[in-house]
């Protein structure tokens, strides 16, 4: 690019950051701008955002440039033009994102909400092939999500869904999907089997167990004729094997875990350049320190054009376009508005009957920052939404109890409420076998569930919970997310839940699909006044009760101050 300022002598060749100087001599010399390639890329983008066609000069750019022809020396001050040479970083934004429109251009909301009553598939625009499907496992009427979920991503949109657990959110995201993806897709010109090859959809799980159980979604839908165009990536299992079925059966969709999806895709094994969906499920567990750099990777890769292009100048901005970014969890805390804000292009949120902007929520920021695990912690961002994640048909109570009655309180528990399928949870692993023991001792058939099993062990554990073979499932917070035991109707917390979210998914393991639950907090008497923090936060009545006589019998307020009393002049 050729600048000519003034005379011969003064020709020169160079761009220059503010404050710097440059001689000029008699002749021309030509000036090396390695070392300012940023401010080429800003006056690049400028020109192509205007769409000049003519040279580039420093008058286009908005600079000036005033020579003092009296100097005897012959050289320009740029150092001089402190004012005029400084580029606001506000007009630099707005160039990319002028750009970025117009490599993605944003999507107008338009949702008809008497789609969120809608009493059938049919209504919400989903393939033909797909409701057929539907029919004959027996689903006909959406939920609430999902009524509002299936239309907003068939238009294309980046959603944040949020529902309590439980409420068919794993179909919310599926059935658009496979309306768009493989064998029972729309058709295109009437052409049912325009299937394009390669991968389509990367649906991401923080655990094994949610993983497979959406696999068996997707399995069940696809049929057994198809089933092998959907693939998981999991950790735990043989990765030769998994790469091995890759190759072969060459899926559309992909189920994983971060760390195995990671790992795959970094050996060259998987290529999800092309890919059109992707989908964070429990996306704040997600976003855990433990998951930081697998996330990274993926993010990086899913969806993201390998072809260069002019508008790759921009990085991300420009090539996140390419992919449509589904995150789904029961809660939205703060951390999770910030990842949907950065993954995704104007995202909307997705809850039971609505949908609006993410904006429409507001969420106390943090006051420090020191990793997303702790954002999600805070005290600003642990209530928002909590409540809402919760199975309305839900009811709750807690009862006093001393340490080592625990294990018998909750067998009189199960007796009281006459509960054929119960999930208890603890916090650490290791008294999970003794708590088995004990109840097995007392005639009532149980089974551990934890991460250190193996992968056969714990299938077959789920197998039997599942075909009612045990009546009580004892597990940490591994089960608290992904278990999906429809039959459920106890969850008892043998100890006390961290925070409130950890409470709602927990709680979550019953009461699922609009069926009956009830929940029973087992706790000692120092730690009454957690329970009471928990009830607050989650706006729900958490009633105390007690056990006698083989009833669950809910305790008014003159009673719980004597059982409080008593319980501290036993102790």
């Amino acid at each position: 690019v050729e600048l000519i300022v003034g005379q011969p002598y003064r020709n020169m060749l160079a761009f220059a950051s503010t404050r710097s100087y440059f001689f000029l001599g008699d002749s021309l010399r030509k000036l090396s701008v390695s070392r300012i390639a940023g401010f080429h890329k800003t006056a690049w983008l400028r020109s192509r955002s205007e769409g000049e066609s003519g040279p580039l000069t420093l008058s286009s750019l908005g600079l000036k440039c005033e020579v003092d022809s009296r100097k005897k020396d012959n050289f320009v001050d740029l150092g001089s033009l402190n004012s005029a040479t400084k580029i606001s970083s506000g007009r630099v934004k707005a160039v990319r994102n002028s750009l970025s429109k117009a490599v993605g251009t944003k999507n107008t909301l338009k949702i008809d909400e008497a789609l969120f009553s809608a009493k059938t598939f049919g209504e919400l625009g989903l393939s033909p092939l797909l409701i057929d499907r539907l029919e004959k496992e027996g689903l006909t009427v959406p939920t609430d999500v999902q009524s509002a979920a299936i239309p907003t991503i068939l238009q294309k949109h980046d959603v944040v869904v949020q529902s309590y657990t439980g409420s068919g959110k794993t179909l919310a995201y599926l059935l658009p999907i496979l309306s768009e993806v493989g064998p029972l897709k729309k058709p295109v010109d009437g052409n049912l089997s325009d299937l394009k090859p390669g991968i389509e959809a990367v649906i991401i799980a923080p655990s094994r167990e949610l993983g497979m159980q959406i696999v068996r979604e997707v399995e069940k839908l696809l049929g057994p004729a198809d089933k092998k165009l959907v693939q998981q990536l999991v950790g735990g299992a043989n990765r030769s094997r998994q790469e091995e079925a890759l190759k072969k059966n060459k899926p559309a969709i992909i189920v994983g875990t971060p760390g195995r999806i990671a790992e795959v895709s970094a050996a060259g094994k998987l290529r999800t350049h092309g890919c059109r969906f992707l989908v964070l499920d429990e996306v704040d567990q997600l976003l855990s320190f433990n998951y930081r750099e697998d996330m990274h990777r993926i993010l990086e890769h899913v969806g993201r054009r390998s072809s260069a292009k002019p508008t790759d100048i921009l990085g991300p901005l420009a090539r996140r376009s390419e992919r449509q970014t589904i995150l789904v969890s029961a809660t939205v805390p703060f951390s999770v508005i910030r990842a949907a804000r950065s993954w995704g292009r104007d995202p909307l949120l997705v809850r039971a009957k609505s949908v609006g902007p993410l904006d429409s929520i507001s969420v106390p920021q943090p006051t420090s920052f020191a990793s997303s695990s702790d954002v999600t912690s805070s005290s600003g961002s642990t209530t928002q939404g909590v409540a809402d994640s919760l199975p309305p048909a839900l009811k709750h109570y807690y009862c006093v109890s001393k340490v080592q009655h625990k294990v018998d309180m909750l067998r009189r528990c199960v007796h009281a409420l006459n509960a054929k399928t119960v999930i208890a949870f603890m916090n650490h692993t290791k008294p999970l076998k003794d708590v088995v023991f004990k109840l097995e001792a007392r005639g009532m058939k149980a089974a551990e569930l934890h991460g250190d099993l193996g992968k056969l062990a714990r299938s077959t554990t789920l197998k039997k919970f599942k075909d009612g073979e045990l009546r009580v499932l004892v597990t940490n917070e591994l089960s608290a997310r992904g278990l999906d035991v429809p039959e459920c109707d106890l969850v008892v917390n043998l100890d006390l839940p961290t925070d409130s979210i950890h409470y709602a998914h927990r709680a979550g393991r019953t009461g699922r699909l609009g069926r009956k639950g009830s929940v029973v907090t087992i706790c000692e008497e120092p730690e009454v006044f957690v329970v009471k923090k928990l009830r607050r936060q989650l706006g729900v009545d958490v009633q105390q009760c007690d056990l006698t006589e083989g009833k669950l019998n809910v305790c008014k307020e003159e009673e719980v101050e004597k059982l409080a009393e008593a319980m501290r002049n036993t102790s």
